[in-house]
């Protein structure tokens, strides 16, 4: 065979190595909700890439088959022209060779077809599709042997772990989705608190005993409306003696509805509240809201007693965020004072704070949910106005405090502090 052929062939073998290069990195890169949609469309380009889609791990074997087999046809090829072109040295014709090979398939084999094609994926994948068929067909038996092989090595080597995306696969996606503009922010923001949604714990949104506004059983008609005036609350919870005596849930509508102006006792509308546990998922109660037709429930305590409420509005402020109507006064959880520096409340979320500043807390160590609880644990003390400390390279300040609880908290990220290691 002359030097003309050896080439013609080692190019031949180059062309297929790029387009088995970038078939692959089509076939896994491109958009399955784009090529579906196309599909349903009557695409019949996409729908023969969804059909080859559905045999993926076939496309692969083939892929791969044919890639190494021209890679390795090239190579050896290359190698006895070089040993033609250099006679009497072998070893340095070997050498030659296998660096130059090496070269021309990564730039021309590799490296610039699996860029064309992830720049535009879809469109590669339906036109090369037909093509890829034929050599599906062509490597059958080759697909078959590597097919048994790999069932042998499956039997071998089972996996542990649970098929499926882990939800921080999911929200990496989303991110990334974000990042590359094909959604938006707030798209993004409810995605990702779908995603989440089922691990938060009522405890993480509620609000706390001492933050829960309440009637007395024995609270007179004009004392009632001052507490539904001044709260702006529609539901508030009726106690008998103490607030950890929660006995009733009294609607400000059937209030004014039904007994406001009356000589009826607002006993006689208060409706038997809910209890649940401060470990019930939220998705457990938002469903148990709609079976029972309620707003509001409280959490118990392990004595007994109230720890706080929880309330429809709070559950939904997860998914959308905050809610606010007319009779709200907006009150913002965290502020920015200045560059890389927040006021924020005692009762705002810590893990909210912390991806201010990019600080990934550890869950093993860390129980609070809130600022406040979780300042209280790193000082391990009921902190005083102006106690501070570091954590992560930010400067915590104790702000305010009223009644032994922490109010407001300045966080500040300190300039030229690398973070602490784990």
């Amino acid at each position: 065979m002359n030097t003309t052929a050896y080439i013609i062939i080692i190019l031949v073998c180059l062309l297929f190595s790029a387009f088995f290069s970038a078939t692959e990195t089509a076939f896994a890169s491109y958009s399955h909700t784009k090529i579906r949609t196309m599909a349903e469309d009557d695409n019949l380009k996409a729908k023969r890439v969804m059909e080859l889609d559905d045999k993926f791990d076939k496309v692969l074997s083939t892929l791969l088959i044919g890639n190494n087999i021209v890679n390795i046809l090239a190579s050896s090829l290359a190698t006895l022209l070089f040993i033609g072109w250099i006679k009497g040295d072998a070893d340095t014709a070997s050498m030659i060779s296998t660096i130059v090979m090496t070269v021309v398939v990564l730039i021309f084999g590799e490296i610039t077809p699996k860029t064309i094609a992830k720049e535009n994926p879809e469109s590669f994948a339906m036109a090369v599709a037909p093509i890829l068929k034929v050599f599906m067909f062509i490597f059958t038996p080759l697909t078959l042997l590597f097919g048994l092989w790999q069932k042998l090595m499956i039997k071998f080597f089972k996996k542990n772990e649970e098929e499926g995306l882990a939800e921080k696969e999911l929200i990496t996606i989303v991110e990334e989705a974000e990042e590359e503009g094909r959604i938006d922010e707030e798209e993004s923001e409810l995605i990702c608190s779908a995603i989440e949604f089922d691990d938060i714990e009522a405890i993480e949104i509620f609000t706390p005993r001492v933050d829960v506004v309440g009637i007395p059983l024995d609270a007179t008609e004009k004392e009632i409306a001052k507490v539904f005036s001044e709260s702006g609350y529609s539901r508030l919870p009726v106690y008998k003696g103490t607030i950890d005596n929660i006995v009733g849930i009294l609607n400000q509508k059937d209030f004014y509805s039904k007994v406001y102006g009356t000589n009826k006792n607002f006993k006689t509308i208060v409706y038997q509240p809910v209890f649940v546990n401060p470990s019930i998922k939220i998705s457990d109660l938002l469903k148990l809201f709609q079976k029972v037709k309620m707003h509001i429930a409280i959490i118990a305590d392990e004595f007994g007693g109230t720890a706080g409420i929880i309330t429809m509005e709070d559950i939904l402020e997860e998914l959308v965020g905050e809610i606010w109507d007319e009779h709200d006064e907006i009150v913002e959880g965290i502020v920015e004072v200045a560059e890389n520096e927040y006021k924020v409340l005692g009762t705002a979320s810590i893990e909210d704070v912390m991806d201010k500043f990019d600080i990934k807390l550890n869950e093993e160590e860390n129980d609070a949910s809130m600022v406040g609880g979780w300042v209280i644990e790193e000082l391990g003390k009921i902190p005083n106005e102006g106690d501070k400390f570091v954590y992560e390279g930010v400067e915590i300040t104790v702000l305010k405090t009223e009644y032994r609880r922490i109010m407001e908290v300045s966080f500040k990220k300190l300039p030229n502090i690398e973070k602490e290691e784990d």
